[in-house]
């Protein structure tokens, strides 16, 4: 699910450096040098630390200086070049593991809205950039045999106010922020919850394009009603 910090094929609550970068923070982190040096993992010449692990461990004792330190370099907030190469290099990780698997995964979010999320909505970034993007992933994980389940809602507006209405006033706020003060939305001049819902929009036609593109077993659902239990 979305949120697991033990996701085989995604990150959550990491973030990466270089060599200079992680060193300077070694610097700065006082009696955690040493909590930190046991948790990090060098793959070729990143550094990835597992923050929100270290914290959920640690509590008060991990300082909210610090760790908003740490969590500027969460991978989900790199340049989007860089979170391509380690998203893809994450998925290989976890194909070549699944592979010798006799298990069934079943992933929320990882492969389309992630990477539309930080290219389209995040960056604003060329559409064949993201499609490809999805594309390098969907390469990746073909031995696999993945199937793609595309839940979607014929009215957009009314499941996204919906959900403004059943959620807090905090996460409101924040999701139409993000969908409209950076990247795509922020380009084209939306604002509000109309300006959310243009972004959204937009996002669904281009995830709807991507879908007839990819060559994998892949059902559209539909959510409309809200009825779960008859999938």
């Amino acid at each position: 699910l979305e949120g697991n910090l033990n996701h085989p094929a995604d990150y959550d609550g990491v973030s990466c450096f270089n060599k200079f970068e992680f060193d300077r923070l070694l610097s700065n982190s006082g009696d955690f040098k040493e909590v930190l040096l046991k948790r990090v993992l060098k793959k070729g010449n990143n550094y990835l630390l597992p923050y929100r692990k270290i914290k959920n461990e640690f509590g008060d004792q991990f300082s909210d200086e610090l760790f908003n330190d740490i969590s500027k370099n969460d991978i989900y907030e790199l340049p989007f070049d860089k979170n391509v190469e380690l998203i893809a290099d994450k998925w290989n990780d976890f194909t070549e593991s699944a592979l010798d698997d006799n298990k069934v995964y079943i992933f929320e979010c990882c492969f389309i809205q992630n990477s539309l999320t930080i290219g389209m909505i995040k960056y604003g970034e060329q559409k064949e950039k993201i499609i490809n993007y999805v594309m390098k992933v969907a390469k990746i994980i073909e031995n696999l045999n993945p199937m793609l389940l595309y839940v979607e809602q014929d009215n957009l507006e009314f499941s996204f106010r919906k959900a403004l209405k059943e959620r807090t006033p905090e996460w409101s706020t924040g999701i139409v922020d993000y969908y409209t003060n950076q990247g795509y939305g922020k380009e084209h001049n939306h604002s509000g919850v109309e300006g959310a819902i243009k972004v959204l929009e937009a996002r669904r036609n281009l995830e709807l394009e991507i879908f007839d593109m990819l060559k994998m077993k892949k059902e559209k659902i539909n959510n409309t009603k809200y009825e779960i239990d008859s999938y």
